[in-house]
């Protein structure tokens, strides 16, 4: 009886473990996909509103222009300032009437010509802007009105309120948007309320415009994260449950446990194992080397030579990656200075950067030591922002950008274009360079839409001032488009494949003349 009772809790024991195990990938992975929907939603719900800031500061921008234009002819008799009226009517995209005020007094108007209205200035949000139910030409269609006033002279600009909704409706047709001005809102049915604003039930969120006196709120309804993990996870569920069943069958099997990935890592970064190779980076106009991106290998004695996507996502996760980018520094400081008479004034060297080397400023005597490798002024050191992990724009990460500037070392965001937060590090941090991402590059002459996404990151690094960089150039197509667009450098296979040293060495004196 006792040995029956024994082996009874052994065998009870053994079920339970084997049931947990099974069960643990399915609940933690179900959590996680509740977790990452939520996570994508907020970020979905951020995006679209900050693209529907965009496209209302657009319009609002266009009836500043025309407000600007004619403010001075506030004054000036009715008859000769209607035909300059009408004609911003007809010039300015989404201005559907253009009226003149005096003494805060409608007196002319490119709708009727002579007209006589009050003006009441606490009707609108800071003066400038009234979200109207509607007119007395369209009682029913809501209009945002924009007002600018100097002295005794005003001008209002009227935007028809179709273009509001369809924008609410049609920017992001899966997310909730409405448009709050004041006291008074309006999403996709038109329906101006001023009532306060409902509240969304999952990741709400409300982004402010930068230039005008309106805010725009973005959500979602109950159920939305269920109903987003069904769309954009399907049959995941149905792959937790095997690997449950996986877990649960080999649990007992398991005769110990097998080293961890963190400490084979470590194992490698003792051994030096993590070793650089280099791609070249050419410049637009005369395809001669300027520089080249540092990339991390993995020289795994059994395994031979790891691409880097196996294992540098789990060594940012880790925190691995921030002393294996210093030993990747140092090997490339012994390997190049020694050969810093072959390269160019200005040559650049770029290392990739993720969001735990900016959690303290450890990565400025990383940089200060590798240029204090070679001569003074002869290199600049480029450290590229990547997008796995979000960089917090903490004071210290901050500090850590400002003291890299202060050092010489340039700043540039990689893949630039495909991210959730590429824009926000234009934001946040003083950025030198944009790497185009190679997926735009491969659809030059196949995808028009792609093109022009491509055409406006380029204007957009134009208009702010900043290099640019193209990767993943394949053909001399696209060689030869991204040069007559003015792109300052090119990096790709057409060019040159990544490199081990010695190879980039030997190619490096033979094409740069010494100095």
């Amino acid at each position: 009886m006792p040995l029956t009772s024994k082996m009874s809790r052994k065998w009870t024991d053994r079920y339970a473990l084997i049931v947990l195990s099974g069960l643990l990938p399915v609940v933690l992975g179900v959590l996680i996909i509740v977790w990452q929907a939520n996570r994508s939603l907020k970020l979905e719900a951020t995006q679209t509103a900050q693209e529907a800031v965009r496209q209302f500061d657009l319009m609002l921008e266009n009836a500043k222009l025309a407000a600007d234009i004619v403010l001075p002819q506030a004054g000036r008799d009715c008859a000769q300032v209607e035909l300059a009226l009408r004609e911003q009517v007809t010039r300015r995209p989404y201005v559907r009437s253009v009226n003149l005020v005096w003494d805060n007094q409608i007196y002319c108007t490119s709708l009727f010509g002579k007209y006589k209205e009050a003006v009441s200035p606490e009707k609108y949000a800071n003066g400038v802007l009234w979200l109207m139910p509607g007119t007395m030409v369209t009682p029913n269609d809501p209009v945002l009105v924009y007002r600018q006033n100097k002295d005794k002279r005003g001008v209002l600009i009227s935007l028809y309120g179709f273009h509001l909704v369809n924008v609410l409706g049609l920017v992001n047709h899966k997310t909730y948007l409405l448009i709050v001005v004041g006291d008074a809102w309006i999403d996709r049915y038109g329906q101006v309320r001023n009532t306060p604003p409902p509240h969304l039930p999952v990741a709400q969120t409300a982004v402010p415009s930068p230039e005008y006196p309106y805010r725009v709120i973005a959500g979602f309804n109950e159920g939305e994260v269920w109903r987003h993990v069904i769309v954009e996870y399907p049959g995941l569920l149905g792959l937790l449950i095997f690997l449950g069943i996986v877990s649960a069958l080999t649990v007992n099997r398991l005769q110990k446990r097998s080293s961890s990935p963190s400490s084979e890592m470590r194992r490698g970064l003792e051994a030096a194992e993590f070793i650089p190779y280099f791609q070249p980076v050419v410049r637009g106009d005369t395809k001669q080397w300027a520089g080249a991106e540092v990339l991390m290998r993995w020289q795994h004695p059994k395994e031979g030579l790891v691409r880097p996507d196996l294992f540098i996502p789990f060594a940012e996760h880790s925190g691995l990656i921030v002393p294996m980018t210093r030993s990747l520094m140092e090997q490339t400081s012994q390997l190049l200075a020694p050969h810093s008479s072959h390269m160019e004034p200005g040559f650049h060297i770029a290392f990739n950067t993720s969001a735990h080397h900016c959690q303290n400023l450890e990565l400025v005597e990383d940089c200060r030591r590798f240029l204090d490798a070679f001569p003074p002024g002869h290199i600049n050191l480029v450290l590229e922002l990547t997008e796995r992990e979000l960089i917090v724009p903490t004071p210290t990460a901050h500090q850590l950008f400002s003291e890299l500037h202060t050092l010489g070392v340039m700043i540039a965001i990689d893949d630039f274009g495909t991210g959730h937060s590429s824009l926000s590090y234009l934001r946040e941090f003083n950025v030198d360079y944009l790497k185009i991402d190679q997926s735009f590059v491969a659809l030059i002459g196949v995808d028009a839409l792609s093109r022009h996404i491509l055409d406006s990151i380029i204007e957009l690094s134009a208009k702010l001032d900043l290099g640019i960089v193209a990767e993943g150039i394949e053909t001399e197509e696209q060689s030869e488009y991204l040069a007559a667009q003015g792109v300052d450098f090119l990096q790709g296979y057409l060019f040159a494949r990544p490199m081990p040293p010695a190879e980039f060495i030997e190619a490096l004196q033979a094409r740069l003349t010494p100095t």
